[in-house]
C-alpha cells in the first residue's frame, strides 16, 4: 500500500491508477447527504464554505456513536450515488477527492475527468477499521444535523483504493 498526504496535489492524483491501494494521512472532511444539501445552500447564496475544497477529500461516513473513551465511534462509509447530484459542482470548484462505496453517475465519472480528481471507494463493514485510523475529530459545521454535521478527521493510514482515476479508468467497468 503506498502512503499519500492530504490535501492532494494534482501531481499526486495523476500518478493513482485503478485498483491502486492508498493509506491515507492528513485532514479529512466528512460530509453526508444532509451537509451536501446545506454546502450547496451556502453556494447558491454565495456564502463561504466552512472548509477550503481546493486539493481536499471528502469521505461519505455512517458513523456510530462514540463508545466512552474513544475519539469516534466505528466510521464506515457510506453509499456514494446518494451525492452525486451535488459532486460534480464541488469538483468543480476544487474538490479533488471523494471516498464512499458503491458506483457513480456518469455526471460524476465526467467531471472527475475534467477537473483531474479521483473517486476512492473505502471498505464496507470495516468501521472500526476506519475509527482506529482517526487521531482527531472536529465538528466544523452543521451540529444541529448530530451524526450528519460537518466534521474534519485526522486520519493516519486510512486504507482506501482508487476506484475511478482521472483518466476515468473504473473498476466498475470492469
Amino acid at each position: 500500500m503506498r502512503k499519500v498526504d492530504l490535501p492532494l496535489s494534482m501531481d499526486t492524483i495523476c500518478t493513482f491508477h485503478i485498483f491502486d491501494q492508498l493509506l491515507l494521512s492528513g485532514k479529512l472532511y466528512v460530509a453526508r447527504d444532509q451537509a451536501h444539501s446545506r454546502l450547496e445552500a451556502l453556494l447558491n447564496a454565495g456564502d463561504e464554505l466552512p472548509f477550503p475544497l481546493v486539493g481536499q477529500a471528502i469521505y461519505y461516513m455512517g458513523p456510530s456513536p462514540s463508545p466512552e473513551g474513544f475519539l469516534i465511534g466505528a466510521c464506515g462509509p457510506t453509499t456514494s450515488a446518494r451525492m452525486d447530484a451535488f459532486t460534480p459542482r464541488l469538483l468543480d470548484l476544487g474538490l479533488k477527492a471523494t471516498i464512499g462505496k458503491g458506483p457513480r453517475s456518469k455526471d460524476v465519472l465526467d467531471a472527475i475527468v475534467r477537473n483531474r480528481a479521483v473517486y476512492l471507494q473505502a471498505f464496507g463493514g470495516c468501521g472500526a477499521l476506519y475509527a482506529s485510523t482517526v487521531k482527531k475529530v472536529e465538528t466544523l459545521a452543521f451540529a444541529d444535523l448530530g451524526p450528519e454535521a460537518l466534521l474534519c478527521l485526522t486520519v493516519e493510514d486510512f486504507p482506501v483504493i482508487v476506484a475511478i482515476d482521472c483518466f476515468g479508468k473504473s473498476v466498475y467497468a470492469c
